[in-house]
């Protein structure tokens, strides 16, 4: 089992130097092919202005899209020139509140899909939503690469998020890959419940699925000793010198998540290594 084929999707010549150099290295090291979706978007609300100027705005961003997407596709082309393995790119236009369509019909059919953290400096409302679009329209795995970009070699010592939830085993299933060939996976569970069906073992009968698989797997048992489980998680991949984070996404509602901030969106916010998030 491997990522033959990536997915990537550019909406700002800002992030798409980092996305891409990233992409790229996880094309070598899988022999697979990466498909480039270079995003131009229409920002317009339509029905906000009067009759004729709504016409003639809805053209200029109309044309301003279309502009941005063959930016960012000369641009991928240029970064991807010489490369050795098997790539494609595609310009499409797509209003604000249509993204999720377009990306999600391209994450179907990716193993796996790149992107940049959607949150920070130059990131927009689009990176969220590419992010959500892969993971709910495409049903695809997503993972989602800081802003300092990928270490080399990473993935080496990798710390999975559990909870028992269908959401984070779903997130262990596809990232087995990686977790087949780590150094180490450390199982990271912050306050087990104490009447769960692991409460004898935490961790135990994940730990036995993956070393039947060859995972040199390792377990965590942490308290809640800060006020959010996003804080604990993030101080233990310090202590763990973790270069890669594997996690459920979403285990509540994405309108409770935006709402009442969430462990997905905290995490994202504050990612200091790459997250391989699945829902």
């Amino acid at each position: 089992m491997s990522y033959k084929t990536l997915l990537t999707v550019l909406t700002s010549l800002e992030s798409a130097e980092g996305v891409i150099a990233a992409a790229t290295a996880i094309a070598h090291r899988e022999r697979a092919h990466l498909d480039v979706l270079c995003l131009g978007i229409d920002r317009t609300q339509a029905g906000y202005y009067e009759a004729g100027v709504n016409m003639m705005l809805q053209q200029e961003m109309i044309d301003r899209a279309k502009a941005d997407a063959q930016e960012l596709t000369a641009k991928a082309r240029e970064l991807l020139a010489g490369e050795t393995f098997g790539w494609s790119v595609e310009a499409s236009v797509a209003q604000i509140g249509g993204i999720s369509t377009t990306v999600a019909l391209h994450a179907r059919f990716a193993d796996l899909v790149i992107l940049p953290q959607p949150y920070g400096p130059g990131q927009g409302p689009e990176d969220e939503a590419s992010i959500e679009a892969a993971l709910f329209g495409g049903q695809a795995p997503v993972l989602v690469v800081p802003a300092a970009g990928l270490e080399k070699g990473f993935g080496r010592h990798i710390v999975v998020a559990w909870n028992q939830s269908n959401e984070s085993l779903a997130a262990v299933r596809l990232a087995l890959p990686m977790l087949i060939e780590a150094d180490v996976v450390n199982i990271a569970i912050i306050d087990p419940p104490q009447h769960g069906p692991e409460r004898s073992d935490p961790g135990g009968l994940l730990s036995q699925m993956l070393a039947r698989h060859g995972v040199k797997v390792e377990v965590s048992v942490l308290a809640k000793t800060m006020p959010l489980v996003s804080e604990v998680l993030k101080r233990h991949l310090r202590d763990q010198n973790a270069d890669l984070l594997v996690m459920g996404a979403y285990g509540h509602s994405r309108l409770r998540e935006a709402i009442l901030g969430g462990a997905t969106r905290a995490m994202l916010e504050g990612a200091e290594v790459p997250i391989f998030m699945a829902h």
